[in-house]
């Protein structure tokens, strides 16, 4: 442990990984603590304080980073169900005035509207399906882990 770290540092990388592995593991409501053991405790300062503040503040900038990405996110979706809307409609537009066509040609280009129509609403309906919940899953996580208690022990 730094004998003297600062509220706004990052954890390790290994140690947030660790720590937020163990976390998914409780259901969401469950409580959770970290106990952190140290070779030995500062002369000066509260290591109590000075830990379960640093990993309260830790967390809760990672909280509002993912409430960031999370809002990005449903913005894009929006922006990307606009585009695929309107392109759907272009391509059912042009699909029923090739109807009027004969032929194999413009049953093909028809066929072949619909589909690019259609594919073009893959990635709204992927957002707004699947991609937003596991961020506000994230989200609630990191908020659970920004009230914990922490506890620093000495280790014997």
């Amino acid at each position: 442990m730094d004998p003297s770290p600062f509220h706004e540092r990052d954890l390790d990388d290994d140690a947030e990984e660790f720590i937020v592995g163990w976390a998914r593991e409780f259901p969401r409501y469950d409580p959770v603590a970290l106990v952190v053991y140290v070779n030995q405790l500062p002369a000066h300062g509260d290591a109590q304080h000075l830990v379960e503040t640093a990993v309260h503040n830790y967390f809760a900038y990672r909280e509002e980073l993912n409430r960031f990405e999370f809002r990005y996110l449903l913005k894009r979706g929006r922006d990307s169900l606009i585009i695929g809307l309107a392109f759907l409609v272009a391509c059912v537009l042009t699909s029923q005035l090739l109807q009027l066509r004969s032929g194999t040609l413009p049953i093909i280009l028809r066929e072949g509207l619909i589909i690019a129509g259609w594919v073009a609403m893959w990635r709204p309906m992927e957002i707004f399906l699947y991609e937003w919940w596991p961020l506000l899953r994230k989200g609630r996580l990191y908020q659970k882990l920004s009230r914990m208690h922490v506890e620093v022990r000495k280790r014997t």
